[in-house]
């Protein structure tokens, strides 16, 4: 039986900041943590989500790492009970709105925060006690602004999933304005990593028409005007799409991703400092290949529909085309050629490999992966 839910309110458009003070009102938040980083706060993005909130009094925890982790989990809790906040406010991209979900458990559920992971069987832990969050997204790649689950590194180094229906933002605040300075080199990964949502959620074989048509709609316009926002930050057509390519991206990945992400959580456990919307690319030609053979695939012709959407026409069998595309947009785009490029080597594969057969996509993926099969797609995308 498929089960389809879809998921809550977004606003989407340029000037869309200005309705934070509504929406705080709407959801009861008289005294948000504002969360971000030190990134946003220096190119000036968090001082235009400051002055919409106008009078609504804040607290701001700008130290949200790249890869948020349990550390700075702990200390915008922390933060939060200080100064009573009752609600959070993430202004950032995927990590400060991760680390908002991360600080919605710890602030208000006791415990480790691996207690309340997806392969720890938290799920079920996490209860409407959850802090609320409204998100603002400032880069157009995770989606994690209209998605239920958050990726945090837990004290014992591993980077794990968290997922519950009570984590899913209260608001998304899509505003384009707010990604027009975005680096292009950030722009390219961030783009990818939506186009890679698009396409893994699209190739899960999980039962969902609905998530199905937005993720191709969503890869569609992520895969037409990525290059323009990558070379011209201020097109404003082309950073519109982008934001609604990855927030489309994330309203379909609840059917559920794969081995991409298998891979690119554990590399990123293991490297903190590499971009999962990078590795999410370089991963992305190898698992198409590997998928293309599998049953759901074949019988509901996702590599040719998706072909259809990238405007490639045909596509052969093997997914080659499909491959070739992704790893020559890479290339355009200024992305690194290869996990070599990013310093990775052979001797990690057997840690690489191990981590993403316990991740929680590994199970999503149209067809699961052996250890050799993660072996393979780890040589090919070097």
């Amino acid at each position: 039986m498929a089960f389809i839910q879809y998921i809550t309110q977004v606003h989407l458009d340029f000037g869309a900041v200005q309705r934070l003070p509504q929406e705080c009102e709407r959801i009861g938040m008289q005294h948000p943590l504002v969360v971000t980083d030190a990134g946003v706060r220096a190119a000036g993005v968090l001082d235009k989500a400051l002055a919409a909130l106008g009078a609504t009094p804040y607290q701001v925890f700008d130290q949200t790492p790249s890869n948020p982790n349990e550390a700075a989990v702990r200390a915008a809790a922390q933060l939060y009970g200080t100064y009573k906040c009752d609600g959070l406010i993430a202004v950032g991209g995927g990590s400060s709105i991760d680390l908002a979900k991360g600080v919605a458990i710890a602030a208000t559920h006791e415990g480790p925060l691996k207690t309340y992971a997806t392969i720890e069987g938290g799920s079920a832990k996490i209860t409407e006690r959850v802090a609320p969050v409204i998100a603002v997204p400032t880069t157009a790649g995770t989606g994690s602004e209209v998605a239920r689950g958050a990726i945090v590194i837990v004290e014992d180094g591993r980077k794990l999933g968290f997922h519950s229906w009570h984590l899913v933002p209260k608001v998304a605040v899509c505003d384009p304005d707010l990604t027009s300075g975005l680096p292009p080199l950030l722009t390219a990964a961030t783009g990818m990593d939506a186009i890679a949502h698009c396409m893994e959620t699209f190739m899960a074989s999980a039962v969902n028409p609905p998530a199905d048509g937005i993720a191709l709609d969503g890869l569609e316009r992520g895969w037409a005007h990525i290059e323009r926002a990558t070379r011209n930050g201020d097109d404003r057509d082309a950073r519109w799409n982008m934001m609604s390519a990855s927030m489309q991206g994330a309203l379909a990945f609840q059917k559920g991703l794969g081995c991409v992400h298998s891979l690119s959580h554990s590399l990123g456990g293991a490297d903190p400092r590499l971009h999962h919307g990078t590795l999410n690319a370089l991963f992305l030609p190898a698992v198409v290949r590997f998928n293309a053979s599998a049953e759901s695939m074949v019988k509901d012709r996702r590599l040719a529909r998706m072909a259809h959407a990238m405007g490639l026409g045909s596509c052969d069998s093997q997914g080659t085309q499909i491959a070739e595309a992704i790893r020559e947009m890479n290339a355009r785009l200024g992305l690194p050629a290869g996990l070599a490029a990013l310093g990775v080597t052979v001797e990690l594969f057997d840690r690489l490999i191990a981590g993403a057969l316990a991740d929680h996509c590994h199970k999503t993926n149209p067809r699961i992966a052996t250890a050799d099969d993660y072996r393979e797609m780890l040589q090919a995308s070097m």
